[in-house]
């Protein structure tokens, strides 16, 4: 058993305190509204990110930080990519000299082109050893379901790993260890972008062979970055890439699938926003840093760049379309 502070009380964080408190651990669970977290001890749910679904009686929440850092062994970090690092500031000083520091959000940090756990270690100090990421095809309402569902918890230090895997697997949830923290994160943070393109395509009335091809295609961009910054290509064809892949680009739980079809529709970035009712698709802040960092590579990802001009140039889903269909002919 470990005692873990999960700090982010949306969809994954829920999801993921449930996954904990069932497997036998002690969880607190962190929110920024003080509301919710009150909503969540009296109640045991939290309807406004999960609905109605019930929660573990064992499961604490609060609204203070520190209180949900003190004695955590385990501290599960489950904000969106893009607050990560101002989150972590005031947290530092709170979080135990030797606990292990786990990402669960997927992106790629804007202005510095980091890594969700390069930004862990430049903000804590945490040796890299001590940082692990859980990622892999899993939608929380169907971990909240209870429904079957395999993740990867990727960490150098493979101690810290097995103790992890041992933490989250339940008769619902299979976690496999991997030390490739690397391919898991660069999986995670670009199949988002990957998922906008194939809910545009379905959003202007486009098919399987499309979509088919959106995932494939999009899956040699995630291979060609990932490998360049040093991954394994076993990784990214495994739970973490491709099977991450296939989830987000095809599940209509997905929020960045769903984003993607409200555009397709001829929906604005505003009224998508608005739709997606606080819900964050993380690959539409990440289609700008994924594109720039495979440009600081020198790799090529034309459906990323095309999701990018989509989301922040004003092109529109239609010429998006045509942009990919007119490029130059050449081998696989």
């Amino acid at each position: 058993m470990v005692k873990a502070a999960v700090m982010g009380a949306g969809a994954w964080g829920t999801a993921l305190a449930k996954v904990l408190a069932d497997a036998g651990n002690d969880v607190t669970l962190w929110s920024r509204r003080a509301e919710l977290a009150e909503e969540i001890n009296h109640t045991h749910r939290n309807t406004r990110y999960i609905g109605d679904v019930a929660l573990p009686a064992s499961i604490r929440a609060t609204g203070d930080a520190e209180t949900a850092l003190d004695g955590a062994c385990t501290v599960l970090l489950a904000v969106p990519s893009q607050t990560l690092r101002g989150n972590l500031q005031p947290w530092r000083a709170a979080i135990g000299h030797d606990a292990t520091l786990v990402s669960v959000a997927k992106g790629i940090e804007l202005d510095s082109l980091m890594r969700m756990s390069q930004v862990i270690v430049q903000v804590t100090g945490a040796d890299p050893a001590r940082v692990a990421v859980v990622t892999g095809p899993n939608l929380a309402t169907e971990i909240l379901d209870e429904q079957p569902a395999a993740t990867v918890v990727a960490c150098t230090d493979s101690g810290r790993a097995v103790t992890l895997q041992r933490a989250f697997s339940t008769r619902y949830f299979r976690p496999y260890t991997n030390s490739d923290v690397v391919g898991a994160e660069i999986g995670g943070a670009c199949k988002n972008v990957i998922a906008l393109a194939c809910g545009m395509a379905a959003g202007v009335g486009l098919g399987e062979n499309t979509s088919a091809a959106i995932i494939t295609r999009g899956l040699a961009e995630i291979m060609r970055l990932g490998i360049a910054l040093g991954a394994k290509s076993s990784t990214l064809a495994g739970l973490a890439g491709v099977g991450d892949l296939v989830a987000t680009c095809t599940s209509p739980r997905s929020r960045n699938r769903a984003f993607g079809e409200r555009l397709g529709r001829g929906g604005t970035m505003e009224s998508a926003l608005r739709e997606a009712a606080g819900h964050v698709a993380e690959g539409v802040a990440s289609c700008q840093s994924v594109l720039a960092l495979a440009e600081s590579y020198d790799v090529e990802m034309p459906l990323t760049d095309a999701v990018h001009r989509v989301c922040h140039r004003g092109l529109s889903v239609h010429d998006a379309v045509a942009l990919l269909l007119g490029r130059t002919t050449k081998p696989e």
